[in-house]
């Protein structure tokens, strides 16, 4: 680590003399919040984690089965373990013992290779390090080979103390001693630290909680490992002890951590997946060369669904926490809603036009633990709290959407039930969803109403629910009072307009503003206009444009698009515009026998062009049924009775409407700009050219 100094006033005077090199472990004490956090009690903590990992490591790699923590009266952290023993021989390179290598070497350990850990915690090689180099005395025994070697720090200098506790006097001295015999089978680490108080604050400790916590935590994650915490800081009663051992895994830490009654058992879904990263390895010359390293990735996923309302996900990379999640929290989560959502359809329990439930649905009442294993995992930053190996979440999403899919659909009758109740209570939440969703909306169009003057023309409805309720903006006084009558006050809502609005293609923002027709239709929708358009706050679920069947019906229609294109685009873009579809004719049949039962609009026939009508006289001629005649034409829709505007254009069970899309939007914004535009001359082109061009029996006239 170089540190500068700033306090020079002159530039000439600043030179490389007033560089400083921080060597070894100086550094780690110089700033130690970069390596643990803090200096308080969470990172004293953090540092009786660092060693007690170590020893989780070697039960990861299957060769630890118990490790023992002691909080002794003196201040001091004990973590012994029966693992293989730190290495005792000399490392080369070095010439240091590997006990002393990895206690006073930054970035030295056994997880940077292939060979010793496949799956592991510490991956940066500073925590046994920084632990000694905060420590006012560390003293490690490693039993291995048949002897007892031991070796003692200060402050991160190797040497020896001559008595106990970290104020006993200290020489200075390189090398590792053998204590004792034993027996060649006996392997394990003894690693005690005394924190240093220059360091750390006067109130740090550990919380015997915390500990607990975690320690029944990793007990959980690796069956049949046992954890002993003992706590001797209790003046005057006896030491506090408890034990961990969990041989069903995760299975048994999802049960622990669900709070309610289980809707299905524990489900446990387990595979693995190949990947191939590049990471730089060290070669033989000691160069670091980039190279493609083939990966493995272990899943082990614990889940169930309960009748609360709760989420509890807890995720896991080598039995590291991850609380923000991850790639691998992001895979399990994408599985879980695709699966759902596909099997939710194919057993028809979401219909063809229901939204498709949510990741929130999904999750409610869901208790899961989520483990991945695999070598050298990529973090966000040193506290490892956001997993970032991009493989991660395709493997777990391929894993847990084939186990889930199979239960899902499983034939054997005890899951089958289990597997319908799950996607029943799915389905129930996301109907929950929907009515507190309108319920909000409810009030928020209550508010509206409540705080702003609304267009005294607006007949508004009473929908409680933003997906069903309708505008219709409708053509003319006249056609207003036939809609009064002919609509379901329930939940459509009318507007009218007079005759053509501005055309806002040409018109300034602020003339369109100003025109009456144009603000009280913004007015009303009540989302905004332009770039602050929220489309979440539209008060209406469709907006219906209901115009004559004529060339004037069209160009109202054109200058309204006009209007929504421009200055409220994402309407279009959701599909929430439509085109209501009048007809042009009504056809009433006279000799049409009156069967038991049949309704008054059996003897009409509504057609919506010429064409059509002309198609269906020949039709009704050749069956022998005669009409009344002249044929009724409407010329708008003020013409209509209630009865037959409801019928053929405002009742949901019978109308026909037209949904306006904006597929192409520089496509779309040219078409606009050509009809609607300043420029007279490319339209007048336009329609000359189209003049000849067009086929009569488009025209709806």
């Amino acid at each position: 680590m170089t540190a500068l100094t700033t306090d020079f006033h002159d530039p000439e005077e600043y030179s490389a003399r007033h560089l400083s090199v921080l060597e070894g472990l100086e550094a780690v004490r110089k700033r130690p919040g970069m390596y643990i956090g803090s200096t308080d009690s969470r990172g004293l903590t953090h540092c009786m984690w660092e060693i007690i990992d170590n020893s989780v490591d070697e039960a990861l790699a299957g060769h630890c089965t118990r490790i023992d923590v002691v909080l002794h009266a003196d201040g001091s952290v004990e973590v012994r373990d029966n693992g293989r023993g730190i290495p005792v021989d000399v490392e080369p390179r070095t010439g240091l013992s590997g006990v002393e290598l990895v206690m006073t070497k930054l970035h030295a350990g056994g997880k940077f290779g292939s060979g010793s850990y496949t799956a592991s915690g510490g991956l940066h090689g500073v925590g046994a390090s920084v632990v000694n180099a905060l420590s006012a005395r560390l003293d490690v025994e490693v039993d291995r080979q048949g002897h007892t070697h031991a070796m003692s720090f200060r402050r991160g200098i190797p040497g020896v103390f001559d008595g106990p506790g970290p104020d006993a006097d200290f020489t200075p001295r390189s090398g590792l001693e053998q204590v004792r015999r034993i027996a060649r089978k006996v392997t394990g680490t003894r690693v005690r630290f005394w924190a240093d108080r220059q360091i750390f604050l006067k109130e740090a400790d550990v919380a015997r909680e915390s500990l607990l916590d975690r320690a029944r935590q990793t007990a959980f994650l690796i069956p049949g490992l046992t954890i002993s915490v003992r706590d001797e800081r209790t003046e005057g009663e006896d030491p506090y002890e408890e034990e961990f051992r969990f041989d069903g895994g995760i299975s048994e830490f999802c049960t622990y951590l669900a709070p309610d009654q289980a809707v299905s058992p524990i489900l446990r879904f387990e595979g693995s997946g190949q990947f191939t990263e590049t990471v730089p390895v060290l070669d033989e010359q000691g160069h670091m060369t980039p190279t493609d390293v083939e990966r493995r990735l272990d899943v082990d996923v614990a889940l169930r669904w309960g009748t609360g309302y709760d989420t509890t996900v807890r995720s896991f990379v080598n039995v590291i926490a991850t609380p923000k999640g991850g790639t691998h929290l992001a895979g399990f989560e994408r599985a879980l809603v695709r699966v759902v959502n596909d099997q939710l359809r194919s057993t028809k329990l979401l219909k063809a036009n229901d939204d498709p439930v949510t990741k929130e649905d999904v999750l409610e009442g869901l208790t899961a633990v989520i483990t991945v294993r695999l070598p050298e995992p990529q973090f966000e930053g040193q506290t490892k709290e956001i997993l970032g190996t991009s493989a991660a979440s395709r493997i777990v999403s391929q894993v847990v959407g084939r186990e889930l899919r199979a239960f899902l659909t499983s034939a054997k009758r005890a899951e089958k039930q289990q597997a319908r109740a799950v996607l029943e209570k799915i389905v129930n939440a996301a109907k929950a969803r929907l009515a507190a969703r309108q319920q909000r909306e409810t009030q928020r169009r209550k508010n509206a109403l409540e705080n702003s003057a609304l267009p005294a023309k607006l007949v508004d409805c009473r929908s409680e629910g933003l997906d069903r309720s309708e505008l219709f903006i409708v053509e003319g006084d006249s056609a207003l009072g036939t809609a009064k009558l002919a609509r379901d006050s329930e939940f459509q809502a009318l507007l009218p307009i007079r005759g053509k609005i501005l055309n806002v293609q040409k018109a300034s923002v602020a003339d369109m503003l100003k025109n009456a027709e144009c603000a009280a239709i913004l007015q009303v929708i009540g989302a905004g206009s332009g770039r602050t358009f929220d489309l979440d706050a539209a008060r209406y679920g469709r907006v219906i444009l209901m115009a004559d069947a004529d060339v004037d019906g069209a160009h109202i229609r054109c200058l309204l698009l006009t209007l929504f294109y421009r200055y409220m685009r994402p309407m279009l873009e959701a599909g929430r515009v439509f085109a209501a579809v009048p007809p042009l004719h009504r056809i009433e049949l006279t000799n049409v026998r009156r069967k038991r039962g049949a309704r008054a609009r059996d003897r009409y026939i509504y057609t919506y062009s010429d064409a059509e009508l002309h198609r269906k006289l020949l039709e009704l001629e050749k069956q022998g049924i005669s009409w009344k005649e002249p044929v009724q034409r409407y010329k708008g829709l003020g013409e209509m009775d209630a009865d037959q505007l409801a019928e053929t254009t405002m009742d949901p069970r019978h109308r026909m409407l037209r949904r306006i899309r904006v597929e192409q939007a520089e496509e779309a914004a040219s078409v606009f700009e050509l009809l609607m535009g300043n420029e007279v001359a490319p339209r007048r082109a336009f329609i000359a050219q189209g003049a000849r061009e067009l086929d009569l029996a488009r025209i709806d006239t």
